[in-house]
């Protein structure tokens, strides 16, 4: 059916709102529970604390992209509603048992995999679904959704911080739970339009039968090398990406101690974020072709640049600036992911695509903080992980480079096929044109004759 472009698809949009804020509101706030779990669990002398409480932020993160492949094809097996909803329920579960512990290690599998894995099965259907409501309005509604996410990463260290300061860490995570199960409440208004050829098999024999391994899986994506470059080239460039988002509220209080609102950074990172995803999502518009991808260039490297300088800055208000900049780059390279996506394997395969670009991810935004934090141990400052975190961007921004050039060569040999294919047919037309004419004149000669 045709998309209602409205109804009950704006109670889907809010509901996709929320999931995209408080998922990555409550991800990109780690840095604020990352400083709390080095207070919490840092009363021994651990030369390697900072290093261990990274992972619990980084692999959560590196959780919800590490899944996004599996919940493609969940989404396509079973549908946006009963994903999104068990997912949720998942990530409550997690979040509240995180709240129990009492060391470091049990919330690498409580929050760094529990949560994240249901925050993962929980967010991708929110993206899905959206497209069954709206089509003439897609690029708006998916603007004002991923909106939310800055939104929530404005919003959130201020409460968390005043959370933690008043009640302390565990009942933090607790108060957080709501969000969690307002999430699965706002998993169950995902109701489908676009009926699925599994649910009327499924009706007609009254059992369930998985698609053909083709369809579940299209590894067919990685045969467009334009595609495989861009697959390898951004995880190339995110080693470095999500180190400030985990590093930066530590390396405030050791440089200016507790005289500065270090969650100020944060505000700036999440305003100029979304300030940036409308900016650039509605530039690319006007970029033709693969050509979109020199804005991902250009936003790595602006988010290198400043990376590097976040060292430099001894003055607040220059890692303010700094902040600022980076979250407007940020957000132009998470605006214009699926654009590129469409150009490069087409509408067809754009799902999968993306999700096996998320799933490629998550290896290095996993691993990149707590080398950071390793760092930060051994050399007892932040200087030398920020200067290391900006290499990764450029040397991915580089890569990036040449996929126009590569994705406009695919282009023009896909164009010479065809033609080729044609002129030989004509060929063909025209020697059984020519065989026919001499078989018939002789013919035609002996009927004349008689």
């Amino acid at each position: 059916p045709e998309p209602p472009e409205g109804g009950w698809g704006w109670v889907v949009m809010l509901a996709a709102m929320w999931c995209n804020g408080a998922v990555f509101g409550i991800q990109n706030s780690c840095g604020v529970l990352f400083v709390s779990m080095l207070q919490l669990f840092g009363g021994g002398e651990d030369k390697q604390l900072a290093f261990k409480t990274a992972w619990v932020g980084s692999l959560s993160m590196g959780m919800v992209f590490f899944c996004s492949p599996i919940v493609s094809i969940f989404t396509d097996l079973f549908g946006c509603r009963k994903v999104a909803v068990i997912g949720a329920a998942v990530g409550f579960a997690g979040l509240l048992s995180s709240s129990f512990v009492s060391a470091i290690e049990p919330l690498y599998f409580t929050y760094g995999v529990l949560f994240a894995c249901g925050c993962s099965f929980a967010y991708q259907p929110s993206l899905v679904i959206l497209g069954h409501y709206f089509k003439k309005r897609l690029g708006l509604v998916n603007g004002i959704v991923t909106a939310g996410s800055s939104l929530f990463t404005v919003s959130l260290p201020f409460l968390l911080r005043a959370l933690i300061d008043s009640v302390g860490l565990y009942n933090t995570l607790r108060v957080l739970c709501i969000l969690m199960f307002i999430l699965f409440l706002a998993g169950f208004t995902y109701k489908p339009l676009v009926s699925n050829a599994k649910d009327k098999e499924g009706g007609k024999k009254g059992k369930f039968r998985f698609p053909p391994e083709k369809k579940i899986c299209n590894f067919s994506v990685f045969k467009v090398l334009s595609y495989r470059i861009w697959a390898f080239g951004i995880p190339a460039a995110l080693f470095g990406y999500f180190v400030p988002y985990v590093h930066l509220m530590k390396h405030v209080k050791d440089r200016f101690g507790d005289s500065v609102p270090e969650e100020v950074l944060l505000l700036c990172l999440g305003i100029t974020s979304g300030v940036g995803r409308l900016i650039f999502g509605r530039v690319a518009d006007y970029i033709p072709g693969a050509k979109k991808v020199y804005l991902q260039v250009a936003s790595f490297f602006f988010i290198g640049l400043m990376s590097m300088m976040i060292p430099l800055c001894h003055v607040f208000g220059g890692l303010i600036a700094v902040c600022l900049f980076m979250g407007l780059f940020d957000g132009c390279f998470i605006c214009i992911m699926a654009p590129i996506a469409f150009e490069l394997v087409g509408a067809q395969d754009v799902s999968q695509a993306i999700g096996f670009l998320l799933g490629l991810m998550s290896i290095p935004m996993t691993v990149g903080p707590p080398i950071a934090g390793l760092l930060r141990d051994r050399l007892g400052t932040y200087d030398v992980a920020f200067y290391l975190a900006g290499v990764p961007p450029l040397i991915g921004g580089a890569i990036l480079c040449f996929i126009p050039w590569v994705h406009e060569r695919q282009k023009l040999k896909e164009r010479a096929k065809p033609v080729d294919g044609e002129t030989t047919e004509k060929m063909l037309e025209n020697e059984s044109t020519l065989v026919s004419d001499t078989t018939e004149k002789p013919v035609k000669d002996m009927e004349s004759g008689f």
